[in-house]
């Protein structure tokens, strides 16, 4: 069976970070057929009344400059489409996901294209699928009162539909960065392919 992973490093470091570590020995241990790489060190654009306007523009009714603002969006979407596994990095910043990793969500997360609404409330599109998240923090634990990364990303990615949904954590390594890079790694060597 082809398996195509879309992988996603939301960290602002190139070298020398945890959580690009992590999804990189992720993807060595699905050995998937295709993986669809997405580095959001290339920043993406901030929601403007603009994009929102255009979004909210039946497509059929969208003029070629609402079409243009939308289309990096588009991408990003057909990738999230295409993909079976999403494998994210993300480094917890400030107790919470990076920005960038908040614009690529914004530009995902869709209606009529990654959810939509019904009488009993908003479905997700994007059934199916799984993801694995890498996370690294210097001193957040994953699930403590301060972690407002994994609730967030549970949500939202449940709110488009994906309920499969895995953390493998090397948090609070500015405490015991070797227990925690084992308990990672221990997580990974888990991973069913």
């Amino acid at each position: 069976m082809t398996q195509t992973i879309l992988h996603i490093d939301a960290s602002a470091r190139s070298q020398g970070s945890t959580s690009r570590d992590l999804t990189a020995q992720i993807i060595k241990r699905l050995n998937a057929d295709q993986v669809i790489r997405r580095d959001l060190t290339s920043p993406l654009p901030q929601l403007t009344e603009d994009w929102i306007n255009a979004n909210f523009t039946p497509a059929d009714d969208r003029d070629a400059v609402q079409r243009d603002q939308l289309a990096l969006s588009d991408q990003l979407v057909e990738e999230v489409k295409a993909a079976d596994i999403l494998v994210i990095g993300v480094p917890i910043y400030n107790f919470a996901i990076p920005a960038s990793l908040k614009a690529w969500i914004d530009l995902i997360a869709r209606i009529g294209l990654t959810f939509h609404y019904t009488e009993t409330g908003p479905k997700g599109l994007m059934k199916g699928k799984r993801a694995i998240i890498a996370l690294a923090s210097g001193g957040t634990r994953v699930g403590s009162d301060i972690d407002f990364a994994t609730g967030y990303l549970r949500h939202i990615l449940g709110f488009i539909g994906i309920t499969d949904v895995q953390f493998i954590a090397a948090d609070a390594l500015m405490a015991d960065a070797d227990a925690a890079m084992i308990r990672a790694n221990n997580a990974i060597e888990a991973l069913a392919a």
